[in-house]
């Protein structure tokens, strides 16, 4: 087991598998129909797992998987669960109320949790491995809003160590590709494919630290860290990228001939555009130093372990494919209006 400091020497090691499980496994995943949780359900399924989602229901898991629907917001809402031991569970919960009910109700061999990046307390260094010092946990159940995203993923980390003896928790960095709802890791690549000018108007910094994990290659890993029963506290993202590297390739990806126009920052504080998500934003660029290296993390570990990524433009080509069939509205950001808005500020 590496040495951790005081207090912390929980959250790296041990990692040896506890045992290969054999055949098909008997997976339950909390969620499954949104990106992530999708995503994982259709490879385990296609592996020949039995995989049961459970969901409110308010969308579908893949073909072929079935669906228990129920509010983890309910005390009870997992008492239909509660009389089978499953081989796994995956969880993506954020409410730390509804990580301790199911760890309460529920029975698993295995238990695997995603977590994010946001638990770390500082970003104004690179390479964080697992160790790094975390944000208070969050006190209540709830989730208020956004800003106690990272205490609430802290906590539902704490409750998972303290009720389950056999688990793997996974810091997840920014997830992009097929299904992206956000839109991060495809207004590049759809904004080049549909230029409102000459230009694309990008963040002024193109030295910026970028990361994306494709979401299928996440979801394999989860599968493998719940199929190995692989314990610890892992950080998964995929390569580090300029942000300029990263426009590069998804000017590539939309075969297009608009040029990339980087933004002074004082132009955007005018114009009122913002970084990272959210309407009239301009993403995987953020404008706070301490934030600089959100996306840096180590993740040496998790890929000793069988954490694999794939070529940036292949995640890019299916976030952009993903954007050409979306039916809801992009979460991060301009539209054709906003663009040139700013370019004529220019």
């Amino acid at each position: 087991m590496e040495v951790t400091p005081e207090g912390l020497s929980h959250v790296r090691g041990p990692w040896e598998p506890a045992g290969r499980t054999l055949g098909p496994m008997d997976i339950l995943i909390l969620g499954g129909t949104a990106m992530l949780g999708y995503a994982v359900a259709r490879i385990a399924h296609a592996d020949g797992h039995a995989v049961t989602c459970y969901a409110r229901g308010t969308s579908t898991p893949p073909p072929g998987v079935p669906l228990v629907q129920g509010d983890r917001d309910d005390d009870d809402g997992l008492r239909s669960l509660a009389t089978r031991t499953w081989d796994a569970v995956i969880d993506v919960a954020r409410h730390p109320g509804q990580v301790r009910r199911a760890t309460r109700d529920l029975s698993a061999t295995h238990w695997v949790y995603v977590s994010s990046a946001s638990v770390y307390e500082i970003f104004d260094r690179t390479g964080q491995d697992e160790s790094a010092p975390t944000l208070p946990p969050l006190s209540t159940d709830v989730m208020a809003d956004l800003s106690e995203y990272g205490p609430a993923k802290v906590a539902c980390e704490n409750v998972i160590r303290e009720q389950v003896t056999s688990s793997t928790i996974v810091r997840a960095g920014l997830i992009g590709g097929y299904g992206d709802w956000s839109g991060r890791s495809g207004y590049y690549p759809w904004r080049l494919a549909h230029p409102t000018g000459p230009d694309v108007l990008v963040p002024p910094d193109l030295t910026f630290p970028t990361s994306l994990i494709d979401v299928e290659d996440l979801a394999r890993w989860l599968l493998t860290c719940a199929i190995q029963r692989i314990s610890g506290t892992f950080n998964a993202s995929g390569p580090i990228h300029e942000l300029g590297e990263v426009l590069a390739a998804s000017r590539a990806v939309a075969q297009s001939e608009a040029k990339i126009r980087p933004v002074p920052q004082a132009v955007l504080e005018r114009a009122g555009v913002s970084a990272w998500m959210g309407p009239a934003s301009l993403p995987l660029w953020v404008d706070d130093p301490a934030w600089r290296h959100f996306a840096t993390m180590d993740t040496s570990a998790a890929r000793e372990h069988g954490l694999a990524a794939r070529a940036l433009p292949e995640t890019l080509a299916a976030a952009l494919d993903y954007e050409r069939h979306r039916q809801g509205p992009r979460h991060a950001g301009l539209t054709d209006e906003e663009e040139r808005a700013l370019r004529a500020l220019l």
